[in-house]
């Protein structure tokens, strides 16, 4: 499975940008897409998830921070996600990185999933 990030980019505090990410490959493999964010000099963190598979297709997970402000939805293609993110705040500027996984491990650790995306960056300016 391949993963493609885009629509980062620069947006002023209070803005909004939508992320895409799209999977190739052995797309039918995946049970769970979501999205990490990692800034400089900090680790990488769970932002949002959504499953694609199974009983609890389309049911979707958030970190507590974005609640509210960002949403995760998918296309009717299997395998592509997005992020629409409102309201952004300098401190959120990160590289955002699509990860996909392919059973329903725990959504919000890193390591639970196998495939990850190049990142595409966001920039939030004050």
């Amino acid at each position: 499975v391949q993963l493609q990030a885009s629509g980062g980019g620069l947006v002023q505090a209070g803005g909004s940008l939508k992320l895409s990410c799209v999977a190739s490959g052995r797309t039918f493999g995946i049970f769970r897409m979501a999205w990490f964010r990692q800034a400089p000099g900090k680790e990488r963190e769970f932002v949002a998830a959504i499953n694609l598979g199974g009983s609890s297709d389309g049911t979707t997970y958030y970190a507590d921070s974005v609640k509210g402000r960002f949403a995760i939805s998918r296309a009717n293609a299997y395998g592509t996600i997005y992020l629409q993110m409102n309201k952004l705040k300098p401190e959120e500027t990160a590289v955002y990185y699509c990860a996909a996984a392919a059973a329903n491990y725990e959504p919000t650790l890193s390591t639970r999933y196998a495939y990850w995306g190049q990142g595409t960056l966001v920039t939030v300016s004050s």
